[in-house]
């Protein structure tokens, strides 16, 4: 398997043949190189998407359209989807599980809020989640989304017992660095940790050094990435 920080939020995971695109917010993420747009949606077979705000929805739609991905959201963000033209929606919404070939995806609570702006106009796009990857071969992926902690991440872990976790460190508009490290250490046994949703803009305040910090003695499961960096797993 591997995993690719695609700046923010957004990630490119490989394996068994599927190429996933997570978050993809890209052409107006600051953090993002510009003119890495094709390579890093070649492929793509799938899009997922935790929450309807657009520095998560990002280009999802010209992906679509490019690559002919499944755009798997939830049913309110997929009724703004479709009007703007995607035709390959794969619509589920909290505690639902969509089957592909070789792996599933599981819709699960995130803490946060989710509305669009389109031409000037807010829409609602239902609720706010994470995303759990579980493949046929290779380990399972918790993408937590935009997310505080809360105690029923203890029931995510009981039912799906993830090993990778993608954990938002950023602070002010997310959990920051400590809280985050809590959440990964009370309520998870991730066998690594990819901290994100930092640096992106000034708000972020949050560092992925705080974080592996605040990890203690599990501070060596954290990936510190860099941009565009492939990790394996």
């Amino acid at each position: 398997m591997k995993i690719i920080w695609l700046g923010h939020s957004a990630f490119r995971i490989e394996n068994q043949g599927a190429v996933i695109l997570v978050d993809p917010f890209l052409r107006d993420n600051p953090s993002f190189p510009s003119g890495h747009f094709d390579t890093a949606i070649a492929g793509a077979t799938h899009v997922a998407i935790t929450h309807g705000h657009s520095d998560h929805v990002g280009d999802t739609v010209e992906i679509a359209q490019a690559t002919g991905a499944k755009v798997l959201c939830n049913y309110d963000l997929a009724q703004v989807l479709g009007a703007q033209g995607v035709t390959t929606l794969e619509v589920a919404n909290t505690g639902g599980t969509v089957r592909f070939d070789n792996f599933t995806i599981t819709l699960v609570e995130a803490r946060h809020s989710a509305s669009i702006m389109i031409d000037g106009v807010s829409h609602a796009t239902g609720s706010a989640n994470g995303l759990i990857f579980h493949f046929s071969s290779g380990h399972s992926v918790y993408h937590m989304g935009d997310t505080d902690i809360f105690g029923d991440m203890a029931l995510i872990n009981e039912l799906h017992r993830p090993k990778i976790g993608i954990v938002p460190i950023g602070d002010r508009m997310t959990m920051g660095p400590a809280v985050a490290a809590m959440a990964c250490r009370r309520y998870f046994d991730f066998e690594g940790v990819i901290p994100c949703h930092h640096g992106t803009f000034d708000m972020l305040t949050g560092t992925p050094d705080d974080f592996k910090t605040a990890m203690e003695e599990h501070a060596d499961r954290v990936h510190i990435c860099e941009l565009g960096e492939v990790i394996n797993f």
